[in-house]
């Protein structure tokens, strides 16, 4: 170790003397591109050919038994390999990416580099009802946060590397380079700057040219605009992204919820047979649940909508339109706790999937309720594509991301119109309700949630233990105003915290209070620090997050507040001393 440690120190005092800082960031942004590339490039391939192996042989026309087994199987194995080789909570990989940017300057253990690749294959590949995206996103993140490390970077090149990886793993997933530089800036919202931008886009566009390189250069989801975009389509677009709007939401809610009570079991082999039972027998009886759902959402671009019943118990009816119309509506309806239970059972695997497929079999749906109603003659295939975006746009409030995604993916920019549209509409509906995504609502209720407003980020930085003060001379209740003069000759500071013998903060004396009696002898025996001191205005924990101690300044107009723990005082804060270390992180956490 001491060995690699010198090779690494004799690099980079070689890297300081012939390359400069802003070349080394687009060398290092060009590194991560490729390994995000051929990190995407690998996933993508291990769950196809898994999810092909298992299920080559099955019958289109009947029941196939082993949906019951395959998920089951294929979470335990995930159990199994985080609990004894990962020995670390993988998470959800995009709420921990903005964890580490928030909380934990940048630093993502390296096993993330290839366990989530590893965990998500067999979780996916074996049915589980959830989507490579966030697992490749979260492996991308966390070799731009290793290099980073690995180079000696600052804070700022460390995120900035992250996100390089982010956009690499979207842009080699999927093909979509636009779509995994928006993706970044929207979701993981790191600012936009020249400084960011290049190196973001050097990312993207290698990582896209690998997957290009080892994949072809077909779509995702083969699609040609055979009709014109219409505009008297237009109200029904607003339609679809107000119903996209209120399924994201319970999208949202569901999962949220679900998972919640995933959480209230504490021991994972009950989490395993209860979440996998359940998820066995929703993909028995819905087989489109299984694994990504793409060949479902495939199939309904090309019109094929009686391949979406196929291999299941519900076949024989495929060729009825209500009876197609009746599951399309349990799929949405499932699709919810399919994923849920895929997660909280212990299995690995993000929303992006299940938000793409749930938008599409929506915008599939409308547009054939409406046909089969007589209400409009919609072009289905159109409508699924713009419902995905609205879903996207919905569920992880990225509307840009959703249109460009969409657009890329399906080579459909013939109907960027509809997918403003409908993206818009769907972001505004659940907004109302929401506001915060899936992805960030876990760390906003915590307060550890970094975001674009500059104030609040540079707060969700800084630590109270950092503007602790604990300088102050403490007093007891029983104490005269005699010995408080006594202490009062001795202190630098003008507020006395009063504590009992247990350390518990039972008031504070302020000197401007007793500056008319401190004087009067006649006063020193007589009266006591009980009756002369007052009760704080507010009380900070001091596991408080900072956003929260500046609220509390706000609403008392106070200068300086006492920080406890437990009852117990701890020292105190002061708003000058919070200014003054805001300007220090402000100075390191900008790109000025």
């Amino acid at each position: 170790m001491n060995k690699i440690n010198q090779i690494i120190g004799k690099v980079l005092i070689w890297r300081v003397k012939h390359i400069s800082q802003k070349h080394f960031i687009l060398l290092l942004s060009l590194l991560v591109g490729i390994f995000s590339g051929l990190a995407a490039v690998t996933l993508k391939n291990a769950v196809h050919f898994t999810h092909h192996f298992l299920t080559e042989n099955f019958s289109l026309e009947k029941g196939n038994y082993l949906f019951l087994a395959y998920p089951m199987i294929g979470i335990l194995i995930t159990i199994l390999i985080i609990k004894f080789f990962v020995k670390d909570s993988l998470g959800h990989g995009v709420s921990k990416i903005l964890y580490a940017i928030s909380k934990k300057g940048g630093h993502i253990k390296s096993h993330n580099n290839y366990s989530s690749i590893i965990t998500s294959t067999f979780t996916i590949g074996f049915g589980g009802s959830v989507g490579a995206e966030a697992p490749i996103v979260l492996t991308g993140a966390s070799i731009g946060s290793t290099l980073g490390r690995l180079f000696r970077m600052n804070y700022k090149t460390i995120i900035l590397l992250m996100g390089c990886g982010a956009a690499g793993a979207i842009a080699g997933i999927f093909k979509a380079p636009i779509a995994g530089l928006v993706f970044t800036l929207e979701v993981l919202m790191l600012d936009l700057t020249m400084a960011s931008i290049v190196p973001l886009l050097i990312s993207a566009i290698t990582a896209s040219t690998i997957a290009y390189f080892f994949l072809g250069k077909g779509a995702e989801f083969a699609f040609t605009l055979e009709a014109p975009f219409l505009l008297n389509n237009i109200p029904y677009y607003v339609l679809l992204g107000i119903l996209a709007g209120f399924i994201s939401l319970y999208f949202t809610r569901g999962i949220m919820n679900t998972e919640k009570q995933f959480g209230k079991m504490k021991n994972p082999f009950s989490k395993w047979i209860v979440g996998g039972l359940a998820l066995s027998l929703l993909i028995f009886l819905f087989p489109p649940l299984y694994g990504e759902g793409y060949n479902t959402i495939i199939a309904l671009l090309n019109g094929n909508s009686e391949a979406v019943m196929g291999e299941s118990i519900f076949y024989a009816w495929h060729n009825n339109i209500w009876a197609l119309i009746g599951f399309l509506v349990l799929l949405i309806i499932f699709k919810v706790f399919a994923t849920a239970a895929t997660t909280g059972s212990g299995g690995i695997g993000g929303i992006f999937a299940p938000t793409l497929f749930m938008g599409g079999v929506t915008g599939y749906l409308f547009a054939k309720l409406m046909e089969t109603l007589g209400l409009a003659e919609l072009p289905s295939s159109h409508f699924t594509l713009v419902g995905m975006a609205g879903m996207m746009a919905g569920v992880m409030h990225a509307p840009l991301t959703a249109i460009f995604l969409i657009a890329e993916i399906t080579n459909g920019y013939g109907l960027f119109i509809p997918l403003m549209i409908t993206s818009t509409i769907a972001y505004l509906t659940i907004m109302y309700f929401e506001p915060h995504s899936l992805y960030t609502k876990r760390l906003a209720q915590k307060g550890e949630l970094i975001t674009h407003h500059k104030d609040k980020a540079v707060l969700t930085l800084m630590r109270l233990e950092k503007v602790l003060e604990t300088d102050f001379k403490c007093i007891y209740p029983e104490m005269t105003l005699g010995e408080l003069v006594k202490v009062i000759s001795t202190s630098k500071r003008n507020i006395f915290p009063v504590i009992n013998h247990k350390d518990e903060l039972c008031g504070i004396v302020l000197l401007d209070d007793i500056r008319e009696i401190m004087f009067n002898n006649e006063l020193y025996n007589e009266t006591t620090v009980e009756e002369l001191m007052s009760i704080p205005p507010a009380m900070i924990e001091i596991d408080e997050n900072m956003d929260r101690v500046m609220r509390k300044f706000e609403d008392t107009s106070a200068w300086n507040l006492p920080v406890v723990k437990d009852g117990k005082y701890l020292g105190f804060v002061s708003k000058s001393k919070i200014f003054s270390v805001y300007r220090r992180v402000l100075i390191h956490y900008s790109d000025d």
